[in-house]
């Protein structure tokens, strides 16, 4: 696993031990954050990576000129792995790496932030993800899963896109 492209690009990263952790390949990182590009959502924005796991899709989001990144996930090997990815590439000035469920922690979020990327297990239902939308505060998001996510009504989305196995929704605030 590396980063992509950008400030950071080619540097190696590394994943948490065990099998909770899924890593986003680096094929769907490049596919996602082109279309970002596309779409003017990275440039000088805050950054939140939910499920963070080893922080690709953030750091990826920094390298490419994101200006801020806080990466949240409750599992202590994930955030071993995210604390050394964010040391490596050099962005530890803009990343702030937060133990928390996700849940609790965008109950308490007031700032809105320019992109979120959540990439929870697989298994999680399609209630728990209308739960996570409701209170997201974010202009663009970025929704992992082994299908297509059902949004709520203030979501409006952009683009579905498959690779193998994962199904990337790129969707925006109405």
């Amino acid at each position: 696993m590396r980063i992509v492209a950008g400030s950071a690009r080619g540097r190696r990263l590394v994943a948490p031990e065990g099998t909770v952790t899924r890593p986003t390949s680096d094929r769907v990182r490049e596919a996602t954050f082109n279309a970002l590009t596309s779409l003017d959502a990275l440039d000088d924005v805050a950054v939140l990576d939910l499920f963070a796991g080893s922080g690709a899709m953030g750091l990826e989001a920094l390298s490419r000129g994101a200006a801020s990144a806080t990466f949240v996930d409750g599992d202590p090997r994930a955030l071993a792995a995210i604390r050394a990815n964010v040391a490596a590439t050099g962005f530890g000035d803009v990343a702030r790496v937060m133990r928390c469920d996700v849940a609790r922690f965008l109950a308490e979020q007031r700032d809105r932030v320019g992109l979120a990327i959540l990439d929870p297990p697989y298994a999680l239902a399609d209630e728990a993800w209308a739960e996570l939308l409701d209170i997201l505060a974010a202009d663009v998001a970025v929704l992992e899963s082994d299908r297509a996510v059902p949004v709520t009504a203030v979501w409006e989305i952009l683009r579905v896109r498959r690779y193998g196995t994962t199904v990337i929704t790129l969707a925006a605030r109405r």
